[in-house]
């Protein structure tokens, strides 16, 4: 059963939430921008003691061979004493037969979801709200690219928003006003890197100028502030660019790089983490050793002498 989706919403409730033994579940499929979507939910958390959701692509076995699907998406966890106290997590996602679902992994803390008073689990029903809007979707089959859903209106992360039909060349690829410079220093610094990008799809062209923009925000960012996920991310927003025909070396190479420091931050924790340890361990052992000597030290009574 499909359902169509009011306002570009869908809710989900998960009855008897708290008796569910399978691992991972489904909701319904619902209608969303003309395409299939479901909600992926694994109740006891995947790997992690958080509950864990994704929004898939439910049809996605069935779709034409390099198929990508570009989504803006928010997913609510519903409080049911207050509503200002639910979790919602956003994000925007490239969708493709390798990666048919994105979310969060972390998404709430099982004891927190669980507790007594906290709200989430009311006569144990579970309130999920997915709100999701399709920005673009592309399909490419046997040589041919077409663009089957036109790009909408909206803030693409930080680097301004699509108005109306404004838009200017460069190089080849037509751009929003806001993208100008970026791309422009893009191709300044690397001239040749788009020269094996060849479609002249121009929504096509804009869908990949689109992901190489949003990748380079992405490897912007302090370490610290990217998860797995977001380096997962844009390891396939790498190796799809790559597919399509654009040189990007320079960018794998900055992502080993991010990927590196990561790595070493992670160490860097752990050793501070053992550091301390072992501090808290000696610490214990002087203390130990300080209430030994005072014991010894202690004058002996009347009754011990006599």
């Amino acid at each position: 059963m499909v359902s169509e989706a009011d306002d570009n919403k869908f809710t989900w409730v998960i009855k008897d939430f708290s008796s569910l033994q399978s691992r991972k579940i489904y909701s319904d499929e619902f209608l969303i921008g003309g395409c299939k979507w479901c909600l992926i939910a694994y109740p006891k958390g995947s790997k992690v003691d958080s509950l864990s959701l994704y929004l898939g692509v439910a049809d996605h076995e069935s779709l034409p061979l390099g198929w990508t699907r570009n989504a803006k998406f928010s997913l609510k966890v519903v409080n049911q004493f207050s509503d200002k106290s639910s979790i919602l997590r956003e994000a925007t996602d490239w969708y493709n037969h390798k990666t048919p679902s994105f979310g969060f992994t972390k998404f709430l803390p099982l004891a927190k979801l669980h507790s007594k008073d906290g709200g989430f689990l009311v006569n144990d029903e579970l309130k999920i709200v997915a709100e999701e809007h399709v920005l673009q979707g592309i399909r490419e089959s046997e040589g041919s690219q077409e663009a089957v859903q036109p790009m909408k209106k909206t803030k693409m992360n930080g680097y301004g928003t699509r108005v109306g039909n404004e838009t200017f060349d460069v190089n080849g690829f037509q751009v929003s006003t806001s993208q100008v410079a970026y791309v422009r220093c893009i191709f300044e610094k690397h001239p040749d890197f788009a020269s094996n990008v060849r479609s002249n799809n121009q929504h096509l062209k804009s869908t990949y100028m689109n992901v190489l923009l949003e990748l380079i925000e992405t490897l912007c960012q302090l370490p610290e502030k990217l998860s797995d996920d977001d380096l997962a991310e844009a390891s396939a927003a790498v190796l799809y660019l790559s597919q399509v025909g654009f040189k990007v070396d320079w960018l794998e190479k900055k992502l080993e790089e991010v990927k590196e420091k990561k790595k070493k931050m992670y160490t860097g924790k752990a050793q501070l983490q053992r550091m301390e340890e072992e501090l808290k361990n000696l610490t214990k052992k002087c203390s130990d050793l300080e209430d030994l000597v005072k014991k010894q030290n202690v004058a002996l009574s009347l009754n011990d002498v006599v």
